[in-house]
């Protein structure tokens, strides 16, 4: 495997997810493989699992792994093309992915959408431009319209919690005070399509996603009749898709309580809004499964890590 930008790039979910869970037994029987080798991570977002799992996850291996916050350390990076740099850019990306190139054997990039532009956003100028002028391979860390890492997390830990072979799973939409990206959705989304799963969308009229993304997964209105007998419950906000990047509704009743979850196990990508997302008796029960889910990380970045070395 030359680049992890999707979760397209997995050939076989099964395989990838027993793989996975191989490393996680034992994390450090690679220790060599990534020896002398190092890997960029740069941050043009804020982030703190994705941070630590990922350098974690380089370290089980025997990375080196460097970090950066691009947006407050680095110059100003241009993106677009014979663009007259007279402003608040100092760098352009050819340089910039070049020049990391010499330094690092692989770079890891993270890069939110701007949800003012749909189509710039779906364009995925970042990710894309780093493929193509670094000369190493490339990680997607989150992008404008995905977060494989994470998706690959998700389905990890629904095969190690499930208890029958083919649960039923649920994305729910949550209010939220804030305009969040689809990125999550979409890669989970992608993941359980990948999965011998029955699965369902939940959201409000006026919330579907990308319909080239959702595909023919149902999607229901009406959160309690989508709810019946759930084994999981991943629960996420999104900002409108055909509104692009507004929220248009924000009706309280869409969090997630004890009462609407059953017996179904609680999943959330984190950081959660406790009360407004889900409510305190949820994420402190049993049912929550947040903490293991978020552990996966460190497995789901090693499992890409490995397959990229292997072939370096």
């Amino acid at each position: 495997m030359k680049h992890y930008t999707s979760i397209n790039d997995i050939d076989n979910m099964h395989c990838w997810i027993e793989e996975a869970k191989a490393l996680k037994a034992n994390p450090l029987k690679h220790i060599d493989l990534g020896k002398h080798k190092t890997i960029g991570l740069l941050f043009f977002n804020s982030s703190l699992r994705t941070r630590l799992s990922t350098q974690k996850a380089a370290l089980n291996l025997g990375m080196d792994p460097i970090v950066m916050n691009v947006s407050g350390d680095a110059w100003g990076i241009e993106f677009g093309d014979d663009t007259i740099m007279n402003g608040n850019t100092a760098e352009h990306i050819k340089e910039a992915a070049a020049v990391v190139s010499q330094y690092c054997d692989i770079i890891a990039v993270r890069a939110f959408p701007t949800l003012t532009d749909k189509a710039l956003d779906e364009s995925e100028l970042v990710i894309n431009a780093f493929m193509k002028y670094a000369s190493v391979p490339i990680v997607n860390m989150e992008s404008a319209t995905g977060h494989p890492l994470q998706g690959l997390t998700d389905a990890i830990t629904i095969s190690e919690f499930a208890t029958k072979p083919k649960p039923k799973v649920v994305l729910s939409w949550a209010p939220h005070v804030k305009a969040l990206p689809h990125a999550v959705a979409n890669s989970f989304i992608q993941a359980m399509q990948k999965m011998d799963v029955e699965f369902v969308i939940t959201n409000p009229e006026g919330y579907n996603l990308n319909p080239s993304i959702t595909a023919n997964t149902p999607i229901i209105h009406n959160q309690k009749e989508a709810f019946k007998n759930a084994d999981f419950i991943y629960v996420k906000n999104w900002s409108s898709y055909t509104d692009y990047g507004k929220i248009m509704n924000t009706d309280p009743h869409w969090m997630i309580t004890k009462e609407k979850l059953g017996n179904a196990k609680f999943m959330h990508c984190l950081p959660v809004r406790r009360n407004v997302i889900v409510e305190d008796a949820v994420l402190d029960s049993d049912s929550s499964i947040v903490i293991q889910q978020a552990n996966n990380r460190t497995y789901a970045a090693q499992l890409v890590l490995k397959k990229i070395l292997e072939n370096l």
